[in-house]
């Protein structure tokens, strides 16, 4: 008997964490692809975990941040979004539980920060970033999400 090979996709996570003053957290990337370039919090699933355990996981190594998740942004699977393979990014829009907070990098993370609307609007981020947070945003302003 024959089996076929499989080669599957790599599900992996992205957070969108803004906050009251409709500001956007991102990383810098310490690492390959797109090393030094600003990105969303993010990476892949472990074995066994949740994706929502997977995406607070995440936030918080590479921001310090606690996140209470709001709303699926969406599942993001375009072939040429990560020069690496096939890896679909399963997005959330998340708010920081404490507000006071700030992002402190960590993990695969050279540095994090809050980037306002207009920042966002001139840069350009890693991987398909911007259309995630394009998407995200009119999320949060289509269901008020910024003051909840």
């Amino acid at each position: 008997m024959r089996f076929l090979k499989y080669q599957w996709p790599k599900p992996a996570i992205d957070a969108v964490i803004i906050d009251e003053n409709e500001t956007v957290v991102l990383i810098k990337r310490r690492n390959r692809p797109f090393q030094n370039w600003w990105a969303l919090p993010g990476g892949f699933i472990e074995l066994e975990e949740k994706v929502e355990d997977a995406v607070i996981r995440e936030a918080k190594e590479e921001t310090g941040l606690t996140v209470k998740i709001l709303k699926l942004v969406g599942v993001y699977s375009n072939l040429s979004r990560d020069p690496r393979g096939h890896i679909i990014s399963i997005t959330y829009l998340c708010k920081r539980i404490n507000q006071a907070e700030n992002p402190q990098a960590g993990d695969d993370a050279k540095e994090a920060k809050d980037f306002t609307r207009k920042e966002l609007e001139r840069k350009k981020l890693a991987f398909d970033h911007n259309i995630i947070i394009r998407d995200a945003l009119r999320l949060a302003d289509q269901d008020k999400l910024w003051v909840i």
